[in-house]
């Protein structure tokens, strides 16, 4: 069995110091270029940790994924999803949260590490308003910190380049059939799932 690494002094000695940059390119609010490339970005992953551990948890939207409310503070509706709440329960819990923005096609991504809570309040939501639909709460998040991650991970994927072609991959409907022994789930789960999401967008 592998040993854990348990010192940070020791974690620091097999890496070395952080590069100048990594640490000079750190806002403490929203700069007017970390603005504009935010409010291009519609997708985002939104970690967060509770007492009954951590959430990663996509959100997009088809316009910016989140909005400024002043130069600390960003704006997430919370659109429909599955209702688990996972993300949610976490936030009650405890506010820590990061954000990875990220657009197709940039090897750029820019994280924003804060606090949030939940509201219900009428006038934000109302902010998010699409065709009479309103998110049932807004994420307000607190800006601790912003700053670009480190692109190679991204190039080393290709992510964007090299789109893969697994025309094999287990469908979601196929994955809910393994999980319940067949009782829900498989092809008639995949085959009525898109015309189910698109009337449940917001």
């Amino acid at each position: 069995m592998a040993e854990p690494i348990s010192d940070i002094a020791a974690l620091e000695a097999l890496y070395g110091t952080p590069g100048a940059p990594s640490l000079r390119k750190v806002a403490r609010f929203m700069t007017p270029l970390y603005r504009h490339w935010i409010m291009a970005s519609k997708f985002c992953v939104l970690s967060t940790v509770g007492p009954d551990g951590t959430d990663g948890s996509p959100r997009g939207d088809s316009g910016p994924v989140v909005l400024e409310q002043d130069p600390k503070t960003l704006l997430m509706p919370d659109w429909r999803g599955n209702n688990r709440l996972d993300s949610l329960r976490n936030i009650v819990n405890d506010g820590r949260v990061s954000l990875m923005f990220m657009i197709a096609g940039s090897n750029t991504i820019v994280r924003v590490n804060g606090r949030a809570y939940l509201t219900d309040d009428a006038e934000l939501r109302a902010q998010f308003d699409k065709a009479g639909r309103q998110p049932a709460t807004v994420i307000v998040i607190e800006i601790s910190e912003i700053y670009t991650q480190c692109a190679r991970a991204l190039m080393r994927s290709e992510l964007w380049s090299d789109p893969d072609t697994n025309d094999d991959l287990p469908t979601a409907g196929q994955i809910l059939a393994e999980m319940t022994d067949g009782e829900e789930g498989g092809a008639p789960y995949d085959e009525a799932w898109p015309a189910r999401a698109v009337k449940s967008m917001w």
